[in-house]
């Protein structure tokens, strides 16, 4: 069979029982239907996520030279590396400010992609396809994250191209120090980036949308301290001319709310199986819960998270709790508790992790145990199912030793994503499963009946040396093979995963 790196063994008489169970009175190569709940070691429901961002370069791609092979080497070798470290989701940044790392009529090539604003790469290829399909082939989610309104970072140098919403849509882009932003409040401004994301929804068979904690910018201060006002004036007068009267602060964030409700409501008007995830900034307020203190997004980016979590706005919420265990007036585990507590639709919640800090220097740096702790505290946590981890790079060979730490330790099992089953709670049927001896092994084949769900993922168990063996496939997988000098495999047993992540019945076949 093949030997995946995200497989996990369970020893001992627990899987010889459950081989018994499964395969007793079964000939060879007859599939075993008639076990209702086969005792097969059935993987944890965890999120196990990890952003990629692309904005400076700082995941992927790493250079902005790089020749088309070399960025498709790089990228395989992330999924490859999240693979092995029984990660299941990748989150990758496809348009890091009003620009695109794919193929997009709307918007201009990154110039964090070729170098230059508006360049394609070449030999051409789409990366967010690319990245799909390499991505499903590993049996990992692949998740596109997009920037809502920022329209230009401080690392470009490139001259923005006449397709930019600066040269398209002028009126709609405000330069705030260092940044070009798209004005949050501006209609125009919310249908054109409405308009790219479900249009990525739409062409991409991606398993979620990601948006960040960027919606009003962070702000600035001028020479003196003085903190500069973002240039909105001129949309808020015209809002208060129709005879509204909202504060601005008001407004700000009713036109944040306005926004991230219509693009969940759009999203599931294009494929309604496609999750929508936001991870905003780690407190609502400062006071909830009473003892945390620090920066008020509420106040500062005009950013509800609260609400759009109680309205049910998001499928997945990840609030970015990059703070320690242990410090009081930030508390990772006192801010979990409180987010889990405001979650009344039942949504996921899958706290962000500032992994990267293990690689930090000086008092910045944190020991890799207090992620390990974090992560494991989130696994023992009710109403919490899942981390996502920033960046890429904390899981690479730094010397750091995060990744050995994560794979030896909360990781070392391979985990499916938790089943969103307000999108579809459709469970999927049985496998059709079928030996057939090749001479150099035995080739297990397994497939769905004409008309079946579409099977995203598929969760494959081998009975091997009196313990079972588990691996999660991509769903275009239709088999597995045994070789011939492998001795100990007496079984196998599948089941298949819906795109909405719901876990269909196993079925189960020996061997001579």
């Amino acid at each position: 069979m093949n030997r995946l790196d995200n497989q996990y063994r369970v020893p001992g008489p627990f899987a010889v029982l459950t081989l018994m169970l499964l395969l007793a009175g079964c000939s060879a190569g007859e599939v075993l239907l008639n076990t209702d709940s086969p005792n097969v070691p059935m993987p944890n429901e965890e999120f196990r996520g990890v952003w990629v961002a692309s904005v400076a370069n700082i995941d992927w791609p790493s250079r902005t030279d790089l020749s088309t092979e070399e960025q498709k080497r790089e990228l395989r070798q992330i999924l490859d590396r999240a693979q092995r470290l029984n990660f299941n989701a990748i989150v990758l940044q496809v348009r890091p400010a009003a620009d695109a790392l794919y193929e997009s009529s709307l918007e201009p090539w990154s110039e964090y992609l070729t170098g230059e604003m508006g360049r394609p790469p070449s030999p051409f290829y789409d990366p967010l396809e690319f990245a799909v399909n390499e991505a499903h082939n590993r049996g990992l989610e692949l998740h596109a994250w997009v920037n809502p309104f920022r329209a230009r970072h401080p690392t470009a140098t490139s001259p923005n191209t006449p397709d930019h919403v600066s040269q398209r849509k002028p009126g709609a882009v405000v330069a705030y120090g260092e940044y070009l932003w798209m004005n949050p409040g501006d209609p125009v401004a919310q249908e054109h980036s409405l308009a790219v994301m479900l249009d990525i929804v739409e062409r991409y068979d991606i398993d979620g949308l990601h948006i960040d904690d960027y919606f009003y910018p962070y702000e600035i201060q001028d020479s003196t301290g003085t903190v500069v006002e973002f240039p909105d004036g001129g949309v808020y007068a015209q809002y208060l001319a129709t005879g509204d009267t909202l504060a601005i602060a008001d407004w700000r964030r009713m036109s944040i709310d306005r926004f991230v409700e219509q693009l969940y409501q759009g999203i599931k008007r294009v494929k309604p199986h496609v999750k929508f995830g936001i991870s905003p900034f780690g407190i609502w307020r400062p006071g909830n819960p009473p003892q945390i203190q620090g920066y008020d997004p509420y106040e500062k980016l005009y950013a509800d998270s609260r609400k759009w979590l109680k309205e049910g706005w998001v499928d997945y919420f990840t609030p970015q709790l990059y703070w320690k265990i242990d410090v009081p007036e930030q508390s990772y585990s006192a801010l979990l508790d409180w987010w889990i507590a405001q979650n009344d639709k039942g949504r996921h919640i899958w706290p962000g992790n500032f992994t990267s800090r293990v690689f930090l220097e000086g008092d910045r740096r944190w020991d890799p145990v207090e992620i390990i702790n974090q992560v494991e505290l989130t696994q023992d946590t009710g109403g919490a199912s899942g981390n996502v981890h920033f960046s890429m790079k904390s899981l690479f060979d730094n010397g750091t030793g995060m990744a050995f730490e994560l794979g030896a330790g909360p990781y070392r099992a391979p985990a499916i994503v938790p089943a969103t089953r307000w999108l579809g709670a459709e469970t999927p049927p049985r496998p059709m499963l079928r030996i057939e001896d090749l001479g150099t092994g035995d080739l297990v084949t397994f497939g769905m009946a004409d008309g079946s769900p579409e099977v995203a993922r598929w969760i494959v168990w081998r009975f091997d040396n009196d313990s079972w063996v588990t691996e999660i496939l991509g769903g275009w997988r239709s088999g597995v093979f045994i070789s011939a000098e492998d001795e100990e495999t007496a079984g196998v047993a599948v089941a298949a995963i819906s795109r909405t992540g719901v876990v269909g019945p196993v079925a189960a076949i020996r061997r001579d």
